[in-house]
């Protein structure tokens, strides 16, 4: 499987202290922060507490698992591909990922039937 904008939009990358600039200000996205903001804030307490960036998060959980053989990133800066770059190095421990499924739970069900709605 091939992950699609494995960052959300964004939202995995750190939307909560950058919700009011750049893209992350546009009306869209402000709906998602606000619809998803307690998973966010439990998502970027856990990135912090790791002390590894959001979006370095999102990419290790989402190559940990073993269906995915590549994200589909869009990196707007060198620094962003730098980060996008870390995340294939970075290990999470299996508690981290279970904590990563508890706070944002799959759709349920089996794979892949699942994620084919």
């Amino acid at each position: 499987m091939i992950a699609w904008s494995p960052l959300a939009g964004g939202l995995l990358g750190g939307a909560l202290n950058a919700a009011q600039t750049g893209r992350r200000a546009a009306p869209r996205l402000q709906e998602a922060i606000t619809q998803h903001h307690d998973q966010l804030q439990a998502y970027e307490t856990l990135c912090a507490e790791l002390a590894v960036p959001p979006a370095q998060v999102a990419l290790a959980w989402v190559l940990a698992n073993p269906v995915v053989t590549a994200p589909i990133i869009g990196p707007r800066t060198t620094a962003q591909l730098d980060s996008a770059f870390a995340a294939s190095e970075t290990i999470l421990a299996p508690a981290t990922l279970t904590q990563l499924d508890a706070i944002f739970p799959g759709p349920g069900g089996a794979a892949p039937e699942a994620y084919a709605r």
